[in-house]
């Protein structure tokens, strides 16, 4: 059979390769076989001689480390042939990124949902409880008063206390905190406890104090104007909150006598308030308030002095009875008067913060259907009432320990009851050593019941 130059040059090869030792042989097979179609060294580019002999000289490999077989023609590996690390990486970073999100929903599922702003400032029960005083002053130039007709201001003193089982535990000494646990019994907070007032201090000067002007110089009367559903409106007075402050001096200098000069009159001279009722308040926010619209704020008082012997012409004429009870409500400052004549001017009107114009009245559109929010609220916050110029609307409810206990509810009305009869021992002098004031300057005379 004929054979071609090839096989010819590979049987020579063979012959010369046999008497080689196996070392020598092995190194021969290693070394790559000349391609038959490869151009002369003379026809080959330099630089393309260049680049392969630096290509060659970086993947040589080190002394001791496994030579890898070389490819013909420099081939390259597809783009999208990712090494398998590569793609480990990535399936980690997808799973890592998954898990995350996981967790990310999970947390937005249990994360407690956004709530409206009302929600957060309604606080339920009672908000406040405290010791109420009732003054009247008599007009410019009248020394005594024989009617109604003779009085040009009617005012209302609330000096807030802490509750009295509060007190109560605070007075305890330090032998009965350390008795043996055998002889110490459970004290439980009796039913209504929240809403009666710790004793007031005798002879402190500094105390939280609001005094309010009433419009009307005379409570509305609860059992006149039909008494609910189907039965007429309810009897309404307005209050303005005239004086918040901790300093009973200056309050006694403003509702002692005053002179003052006028340019056609000259001198006039006017007497100090009298003092004519005074007991014990309690203001209670409903707590089975489902949604805003219910909400609703009560006041309510019991009083202590004068007592039912002495209960006369003054405190009937002043529509003051002897337990009460109303639905409070507080003036949106934004909102326009209802009529000529009514109201405060804006200037003088009370200035509330953003958090309760927002969160109580809804201002902006949150609630109600003006922009401004509703015209009028319950007491939400305490803090409303702790503003000069809040405007507050009372509605007459009940009156009478049974009246004052429905209105405020859980025992709370027998407790101020229970309360007042207790502090109504207290003499004249101890009751104006309450507000650190004189009873001198201060006029106690009608707590038996008669004009002064």
């Amino acid at each position: 059979m004929p054979t071609t130059r090839a096989q010819e040059a590979a049987e020579k090869r063979n012959l010369r390769t046999r008497g080689q030792p196996a070392e020598e042989q092995k190194q021969a097979a290693a070394k790559p076989a000349s391609s038959k179609g490869k151009k002369p060294a003379s026809t080959r580019k330099t630089s393309t001689s260049k680049k392969g002999a630096q290509a060659k000289k970086e993947s040589s490999p080190s002394v001791g480390e496994k030579r890898e077989p070389e490819t013909e023609g420099n081939e390259e590996k597809p783009a999208e042939e990712e090494p398998p690390a590569k793609k480990a990486k990535t399936e980690e970073q997808t799973e890592s990124k998954s898990e995350g999100s996981a967790e990310a929903d999970a947390d937005k599922e249990n994360a407690p949902a956004k709530r409206h702003p009302a929600e957060s400032m309604y606080q339920a029960g009672t908000i406040e409880r405290g010791h109420i005083y009732f003054f009247y002053r008599p007009k410019v130039e009248l020394e005594e008063i024989h009617s109604l007709d003779d009085v040009q201001r009617f005012y209302m003193l609330l000096v807030p206390r802490p509750p009295s089982f509060a007190s109560a535990s605070d007075t305890k000494t330090e032998t009965q905190a350390k008795g043996d646990d055998e002889d110490q019994e459970m004290n439980l907070i009796e039913s209504g406890a929240d809403a009666v007032p710790a004793p007031q201090p005798k002879g402190e000067s500094k105390k939280r104090f609001r005094l309010m002007v009433i419009g009307k110089k005379g409570l509305p009367d609860p059992e006149a104007g039909g008494g609910g559903k189907g039965g007429g409106r309810k009897q309404v007075f307005w209050a303005t909150v005239a004086t918040v402050s901790d300093d009973l001096k200056k309050l006694e200098e403003g509702l002692g006598p005053k002179e003052y000069e006028t340019k056609t009159r000259g001198t006039r001279h006017q007497a100090p308030a009298r003092l004519a009722a005074r007991g014990a308040y309690a203001i209670v926010n409903n707590e089975a308030a489902r949604t805003p619209s219910q909400r609703e704020t009560h006041f309510g008082y019991h009083l202590s002095h004068p007592d039912d012997e002495h209960f006369g012409e003054v405190q009937k004429t002043l529509g003051i009875h002897k337990a009460s009870s109303f639905v409070l409500q507080v003036k949106n400052p934004l909102a326009p008067n209802s009529g000529p004549g009514q109201g405060l001017p804006q200037g003088r009107r009370a200035e509330f913060p953003e958090d309760i114009m927002e969160g109580v009245f809804g201002k902006g559109g949150q609630r109600g259907r003006e922009s401004y929010g509703l015209r009028f609220a319950s007491v939400e916050r305490r803090e409303m009432l702790d503003f000069e110029g809040a405007e507050l609307l009372f509605i007459a409810a009940r009156s009478g320990e049974e009246g004052l206990e429905t209105s405020l509810g859980e025992g709370r009305g027998h407790a101020l009851e229970e309360a007042e009869k207790d502090e109504s021992k207290e003499t004249m002098d101890e009751v104006m050593k309450e507000l650190a004031m004189d009873d001198g300057k201060i006029p106690v005379d009608p707590l038996e019941g008669k004009w002064a």
